[in-house]
């Protein structure tokens, strides 16, 4: 009997049409949108850098709105006019004092102050002029000289040096008293960049008022040693008569090291040398107002976390910053006050110490994020670098003359002041990127052409 024959597979299901794309992509030439999310990992990455974009782009615009904000507190000064019609009066000129931090550059604080000091300056008009330091001490030797000038204009000639060449600024001031331009009569103002650069600072207020106007002479070298003259040649024997005849050889003379730079000349005075020394009367009551600016600077990999934290918080140092300079352009001041002694020292030797004034705590927690080879003493291989540099003057402590203490004042701004920029509101317009910008600007070139009402001579009323 014949085998049945095999049974016919029952037929395949037919297959899913697939998904007609969406026309309007389609047309656009996008392809179709996927059905699923992406992978976890690729969540992960978008997630975090869409949240570092992010913070990046919001600091960066609320910093650009704290200096709009403070440019507009003060730009109403570049509209008054100079107080002389003939032009015979100068104006009012600050001095930014600012100088390499410690194990950095010079380049350091000037970008720090091209992005968060000058935007200000520019917009109140004011005059300035720059006192760089490249090395430790180039501050503190500029203020201790600007004061001696001004003690020699003010004191009798008598004071000077006559064997000192008169410096470029003294030939520019004795030029405008021939012309018969007048000084500015006003406060003029110190605006003073970092802590490092604020030592200074003091160092060379308190050389200039109490120390001498004619440097101090250098103590005598002390004398060589005493040698132990030689035999004479009749009592040496003919050998070595002979070779002390012969000629020696001469050896290439080494080259003349250069200085590379002029040298720093050595403080006339000490800190210890503060309560015995006198201070001229002719000293003002008032001293030029000044105000420490702030600026953090922390280098290292294992800081890394701090600097995040600083980088994205970039805008609240933008707002301290634009307050403290906006007070230095409106010239609202106020006198250094004196510390309260701490409860903690109450022993006897603690009494008796000088006490302590608002300048020794300004900036203080910068020195926190210096390198700590600004601590250590000099070591043999930078003999030569010492060298340059007569007064170690950013390691040690401030020591405050009470004297100078209570002249010195500080840029504040007043509770009106505060009151006034408060209510200024920045346009939104200043402060967006390029891509938000350029967004409005297609929106209001659309809305331009498709609702502008044209009248012309050929249209129907």
């Amino acid at each position: 009997m014949a085998d049945p024959a095999p049974a016919t597979p029952p037929p395949a299901p037919a297959a899913a049409a697939p998904p007609r794309p969406n026309p309007a992509l389609r047309m656009l030439g996008i392809p179709g949108l996927p059905k699923k999310l992406p992978s976890r990992n690729w969540m992960i990455f978008w997630a975090v850098s869409s949240a570092i974009t992010a913070g990046i782009i919001y600091d960066k615009r609320e910093k650009k709105r704290a200096i709009a904000k403070w440019s507009h507190a003060v730009e109403h000064l570049a509209k008054e006019p100079l107080p002389d019609k003939l032009g015979l009066a100068q104006p009012r000129k600050l001095t930014i004092f600012l100088s390499s931090p410690p194990g950095d550059g010079l380049r350091v604080a000037q970008d720090h102050y091209t992005e968060y000091v000058k935007p200000i300056l520019a917009a109140s008009g004011l005059d300035w002029e720059f006192v760089q330091g490249r090395r430790e001490g180039d501050v503190r030797a500029y203020m201790a000289e600007r004061v001696r000038r001004t003690r020699r204009g003010d004191e009798s000639k008598d004071g000077a040096d006559p064997e000192k060449e008169p410096t470029k600024e003294e030939l520019v001031d004795a030029f405008r008293k021939t012309r018969g331009i007048k000084e500015y009569e006003g406060m003029r103002g110190d605006v003073v960049i970092g802590r490092h650069t604020w030592k200074e600072y003091l160092r060379g207020l308190h050389e200039g008022w109490l120390g001498p106007l004619i440097a101090p002479p250098e103590p005598p070298k002390p004398l060589p040693a005493t040698t132990v003259p030689e035999a004479s040649t009749e009592d040496k024997p003919a050998d070595e008569k002979s070779a002390e005849d012969k000629p020696t050889e001469e050896k290439p003379a080494e080259e003349e090291k250069k200085p590379t730079r002029p040298p720093q000349p050595k403080p006339y005075n000490t800190t210890a040398e503060y309560p015995s020394s006198y201070l001229p009367t002719t000293a003002p009551t008032e001293f030029a107002p000044s105000a420490p600016i702030r600026e953090p600077h922390l280098l290292g990999f294992l800081n890394t976390p701090i600097r995040l934290y600083r980088f994205f918080n970039r805008r609240k140092l933008a707002d301290d910053i634009g307050r403290e300079v906006a007070a230095v352009c409106l010239c609202t001041y106020r006198e250094y006050q004196q510390l309260a002694p701490d409860a903690d020292s109450a022993s006897p030797a603690a009494s008796d110490e000088q006490p302590r004034w608002e300048q020794q705590k300004e900036l203080e927690w910068e020195e926190k994020d210096w390198i700590k080879s600004v601590w250590k003493e000099d070591e043999p291989k930078d003999a030569e670098v010492a060298a340059e540099v007569p007064e170690k003057v950013r390691t040690k402590p401030v020591v405050m003359d009470a004297r100078i203490a209570e002249r010195m004042r500080r840029f504040q701004l007043s509770p009106e002041e505060e009151a006034r920029v408060a209510a200024i509101v920045v346009p939104e317009e200043e402060v967006e990127g390029w891509i938000k910008g350029k967004l409005r600007q297609l929106y209001r070139w659309g809305s331009k052409k498709a609702f502008e009402n044209k009248t012309g001579p050929n249209t129907l009323d």
